[in-house]
């Protein structure tokens, strides 16, 4: 006898905070039950035989409600309840979430000669990432990149990328990145990341336009989410300055650069042993 009902997210994932109230076709309340930590709501109230209103409540997520029958057994069994982010907004599910480099990229984009790109990726870095539980606006990322792992596939250019005209490696060996906010865009799987970037010891604010590309489990029994980031950053704005002029006035490297982050992230504190 009783309820029984599934809360689940968009992605299939838990909402172990929901709560579900069962009212009658005056508005009264005749029951009320909390999920468990996986979800499910199990309640043992008897409900005599009739229609009902369930109503779907969680922190963070928009109220969800449907009919039910309880029939003769005097049992209601309302299935499966997906209730979406507040606003239409998603996320992975709350909690801290650990940068996995081994399957991430930090990439950069400098145009070149005024007709080509090039193209550079960081290969050493590590970050953090917390999903507020009820604000999801709240929300935290922080992470550190080591400037000497700089590769664009050139040793020259690499070690010149590393000097004082550069990032200067030697005096600032860490590009620090710690968000301040963050506000949803358009689309529900898209948001700005709000924060501050240090690089070559200058401190700029810089917004990153990020897109949740959704969750799954790995082979190593771990749950993983996705995301994709861009952003464009003016070197003079960390007090990269050098350049080389070229015939018709020309800049050898643009002074724009077009950041692409590819982002796979593990659910926990710590990385699994792969």
């Amino acid at each position: 006898m009783g309820l029984s009902a599934r809360i689940r997210t968009r992605d299939g994932w838990a909402v172990s905070h929901a709560v579900v109230t069962v009212t009658d076709m005056t508005g009264t309340q005749v029951a009320r039950a909390e999920a468990d930590e996986e979800g499910a709501v199990r309640d043992a109230t008897a409900l005599a035989p009739g229609a009902y209103t369930v109503i779907v409540t969680a922190v963070g997520y928009a109220p969800a409600a449907s009919s039910a029958i309880v029939t003769a057994s005097g049992r209601a069994e309302i299935g499966t309840v997906t209730l979406a982010r507040q606003g239409g907004t998603e996320l992975p599910p709350p909690g801290p979430w650990t940068i996995d480099p081994a399957h991430s990229s930090v990439g950069a984009v400098a145009q070149h000669l005024g007709i080509s790109s090039v193209h550079g990726r960081f290969t050493e870095f590590a970050g953090t990432i917390e999903i507020a539980p009820d604000e999801v606006a709240k929300s935290r990322v922080e992470a550190v990149i080591r400037a000497a792992s700089i590769d664009t596939g050139n040793g020259t250019r690499d070690a010149h990328l590393k000097s004082p005209d550069f990032l200067d490696v030697d005096h600032h060996p860490e590009i620090t990145y710690v968000s301040t906010g963050l506000t949803p865009a358009t689309g529900s799987d898209r948001w700005t990341v709000h924060g501050e970037l240090t690089m070559h010891g200058v401190a700029r604010p810089v917004d990153l336009a990020l897109s949740y590309l959704g969750t799954g489990a790995d082979p190593w029994g771990g749950t993983r989410a996705a995301f994709r980031a861009t952003t464009e950053l003016r070197r003079e704005d960390f007090a990269m300055n050098y350049n080389q002029v070229v015939q018709a006035g020309i800049a050898a490297i643009g002074t724009t650069l077009r950041v692409e982050l590819d982002i796979q992230a593990v659910q926990g504190e710590t990385l699994p042993q792969t």
